[in-house]
């Protein structure tokens, strides 16, 4: 074969073997997509042939709780949220009803579910002891620098929105569900984050009240 043909068969077969691998990361993309619409079936509705119940039994319609000792989960980041289910089959966070709940989901129910709750709106919270309102400000937004507790809007913004895939949305939260995993994270009951388990063993409880109290008033 002279240069030429070389050349022109080697282009050839460069251009077949782009144009799989295109169409093959394209397939593998479409797969992995998430689908908001799959998610919102299972939150609403569950699975009863795989025991999965309805999501919106405890954590209410739309990711939107009621019930202040379960969180609001409207608007929370998928990254988040996934990495959260993923931790409930493990050691590092313990709660009877989710580790079961979490082990039933596949790996498409998790990104679907995750995804559907990213993008509903959440309802906005209110402070329940607003005494301590302003104390939770300051901590929030400069820390304790006596006892080296940073400023709880440098991961968390100052809105609370948090950060996709690094820190999670707290705005809106119910202070009850802030307050017990602050302080779970003291104990060490919850130790799936080293950053906050430091953090909350130097806060006393009524830095935690007044920080959650807070933050249930951020929108």
């Amino acid at each position: 074969m002279n240069p030429k043909s070389f050349l022109k068969s080697l282009f050839v077969t460069t251009l077949a073997i782009v144009a799989l691998t295109t169409l093959a990361y394209a397939n593998e993309e479409k797969k992995a997509a998430a689908d908001p619409v799959k998610g919102e079936a299972l939150y609403t509705n569950g699975d009863a042939s795989r025991n999965i119940i309805a999501c919106v039994a405890c954590h209410g319609a739309a990711g939107n709780s009621t019930i202040s000792q379960n969180p609001k989960l409207a608007g929370q980041h998928a990254a988040y949220l996934a990495k959260q289910l993923g931790n409930f089959t493990e050691a590092t966070r313990n709660n009877a009803v989710m580790t079961g709940m979490a082990k039933a989901l596949s790996a498409d129910d998790i990104k679907n579910v995750t995804a559907y709750l990213s993008v509903q709106m959440p309802k906005p919270g209110a402070a329940k002891n607003k005494d301590l309102v302003e104390a939770g400000k300051k901590i929030y937004r400069a820390g304790i620098g006596a006892i080296n507790v940073p400023a709880c809007a440098g991961c968390h913004g100052p809105n609370g929105s948090g950060i996709p895939a690094l820190f999670p949305r707290l705005a809106g939260q119910h202070q009850d569900y802030t307050v017990a995993q602050l302080t779970s994270f003291r104990s060490g009951a919850r130790s799936n984050s080293p950053e906050m388990m430091a953090i909350a063993k130097r806060m006393s409880d009524e830095e935690i009240t007044a920080v959650a109290d807070f933050v249930a008033g951020l929108k």
